[in-house]
């Protein structure tokens, strides 16, 4: 497992370089407004489709969390990008004996109300416009191991042109109750899936 690691210096040239390639790239980043509870740490929990993903995220915690960054990312990648490690990136690796190891690192990052820990439930790359969401089993595992009270935020990213030379991201986002109101993945992906759902209808309903 590659865990995080502190370098002041490192760290304020990619927080200024991802909010600067962020704004650069994009004709805009709508985000919807949200209350979060200050004393919670929170747990992300994001669609993945698209290399932008974990940037727009960092953003979003840049404008509206405050937030202490983490990420789990594929170890894989951890190794080909290493600066990530910097900005709160730690590694998971799904065939190694390891991976619960990261798995309680990011429970025990939740102990901390000035974390946030950011999530990929569907492990994999998936097209923006998916109709089904499956999560992986290791997110409960996460859930039920962190001992402090948190707060769950769901985020539903879409991204199109529409008539603008650069694309607009808009990032959907619906704060939950912890995560021990779950019982089990499949409770969690429902609600997921019915919020997803209903973020897509609303993107698929805007005209400009």
């Amino acid at each position: 497992m590659i865990r995080p690691r502190k370098n002041i210096i490192i760290h304020w040239f990619f927080h200024h370089y991802i909010l600067w390639i962020v704004a650069r790239n994009f004709h805009e980043v709508k985000l919807t407004p949200v209350n979060i509870a200050p004393e919670k740490a929170v747990l992300l929990l994001a669609n993945h489709f698209s290399w932008w993903d974990g940037f727009l995220m960092y953003y979003l915690n840049s404008k509206l969390l405050s937030k202490k960054f983490h990420v789990m990312i594929l170890e894989d990648t951890a190794r080909e990008v290493s600066f990530f490690k910097y900005m709160g990136a730690f590694s998971v690796n799904k065939n190694s004996k390891d991976m619960m190891a990261s798995l309680d690192y990011a429970a025990g990052l939740l102990n901390d109300h000035q974390n946030m820990v950011l999530i990929f439930p569907q492990g994999k790359l998936h097209s923006n416009f998916t109709d089904n969401m499956i999560f992986q089993k290791g997110l409960m595992r996460i859930i039920n191991g962190a001992r402090a009270d948190f707060q769950i935020l769901m985020a539903a990213t879409f991204i199109e042109h529409f008539k603008y030379k650069k694309p607009s991201a808009h990032v959907y986002l619906k704060t939950l109750t912890s995560g021990l109101t779950y019982k089990n993945i499949d409770e969690l992906t429902a609600v997921y899936q019915q919020y997803y759902n209903l973020a897509k209808q609303q993107q698929t309903e805007i005209v400009l």
